[in-house]
């Protein structure tokens, strides 16, 4: 008989809309605060509500190493914080079989009056490990978090990247039965990401249970044996890695027809909004496609909704391939091109690429603005665009498809003969 880690039966959460709204306002914390939880909500109250998970149900064995995937807004993160018990159901159940480790959030858990040190040990006691067991990993964890010459610094005046790789290791070297982790490694850069994912292989490969959420694909594929697909609350599809992420990767292309206005599944204060990205020629004519090498510009509009001048705003894209890995990063911050006095109404900024150097095939971008560092809209997978055969080299020889993603300059030149030794 397979052992269960988890089990998920007629799992439903719903949130109170209204309460959403409000729910930054002293008054509404307050309310919230003094209004006892009911694990069986009134079905028939008029209140309106929205349901984040729609009774799901599934099951997953020790040792298995599974995908939580689906767009923004389809209930991952909703079930991730279920399963480590940080909010209730409103109904269903959930038994786990196992000490639980979860990183969903950055610094989750932890304590910002407190070093990292005083955060390891606190962790380790809420995950029921000794003084003792916790002193054995603690140079593991420092030194795979390289903070060591932090580590008795407040965790409060950790940088993100800081809390994260921390908050990473205290989850993955705390030898857990179960691991949760969300898209949270996302925002550690590109070598971070690596390790943590060597030791999540490390982890399943020692037989404890692994829920991982993620938008890159290629890591999906190259750490789990199974794939649990939501959409709008509910499982639409639980199956073999390989046809679930063929079908989300389907999913995805249909996200992206809908109009950025329209979008709901956004981040970020509201303070502008993104509403269109056009593909255009050097004449600024809209295209369907680029080809390799091709003078590329992308038009991107958006509503200022402040009523007022931006004074400091940065807009970024960044392209993912199909896998969901990401290729490259366009910002005017990088560039170190300012944009300031930005009027009050729909605005445009164009992205001129001189010559495109993207292999052929099919790249997803997501939307970044910020103003005055503060995230003003975040929209994930907000469009695609295709990139056709083209002669890149001026060679009239057409790069292959399947040998990365990117065409670079480069020359071969003959070293000179070298004489035989004697």
């Amino acid at each position: 008989m397979v052992d269960t880690a988890i089990k998920v039966e007629n799992l439903a959460k719903r949130y109170r809309i209204n309460t959403l709204r409000n729910q930054d306002t002293l008054a509404s914390q307050i309310k919230t605060l003094l209004t006892p939880w009911s694990n069986s909500a009134d079905e028939n109250s008029d209140q309106d509500y929205v349901w984040a998970l729609n009774d799901l149900n599934f099951t997953v064995n020790r040792g298995e190493v599974v995908a939580i995937i689906g767009k923004n807004g389809s209930g991952k993160s909703t079930l991730l914080k279920l399963i480590s018990r940080i909010i209730r159901p409103t109904r269903g159940r959930i038994e786990l079989h196992g000490r639980v480790a979860s990183l969903l959030e950055v610094g989750t858990g932890f304590h910002p009056e407190l070093s990292g040190r005083e955060n390891v040990f606190m962790n380790g006691a809420i995950l029921g490990m000794s003084r003792e067991e916790i002193r054995k990993k603690f140079d593991e964890i420092v030194d795979f978090a390289e903070v060591g010459r932090f580590i008795d610094t407040p965790i409060k005046r950790y940088s993100s990247g800081m809390h994260t790789r921390l908050a990473f290791a205290v989850a993955a070297h705390l030898e857990p039965e179960i691991l949760i982790v969300d898209e949270v490694l996302a925002v550690g850069d590109a070598e971070f990401q690596k390790k943590c994912l060597g030791k999540m292989s490390d982890v399943t490969s020692e037989g404890r249970t692994v829920l991982f959420v993620s938008h890159n694909m290629a890591a999906v594929q190259g750490l789990c044996s199974r794939v649990v697909l939501l959409r709008h609350g509910n499982v639409i599809k639980d199956g073999a890695t390989h046809h679930i992420v063929n079908e989300y990767l389907k999913g995805v292309s249909e996200i992206t027809q809908v109009s950025l206005l329209e979008r709901k599944d956004r981040k970020g204060t509201g303070d502008i909004r993104m509403a269109s990205v056009t593909l255009c020629n050097e004449q600024l004519e809209p295209v369907s496609s680029f080809c390799a090498g091709q003078y590329a510009v992308l038009v991107c509009t958006f509503e200022n909704r402040t009523g007022q001048e931006l004074r400091n705003l940065d807009i970024s894209l960044g392209i993912d391939n199909q896998m969901g890995q990401r290729v490259t990063f366009l910002s005017n911050e990088m560039t170190g091109q300012t944009f300031s006095n930005v009027p009050p109404h729909t605005t445009s900024i164009e992205i001129h690429l001189d010559r495109l150097a993207l292999a052929p095939g099919r790249y997803h971008f997501t939307l970044f603005s910020k103003i005055n560092g503060i995230i003003a809209d975040w929209i994930v997978n907000a469009g695609f665009f295709d990139v056709e055969p083209g002669d890149y080299y001026g060679t009239g020889r057409i790069p292959p498809q399947t040998q990365g993603d990117f065409l670079i300059n480069h020359t071969f030149t003959l070293g000179q003969p070298t004489s035989p030794h004697n």
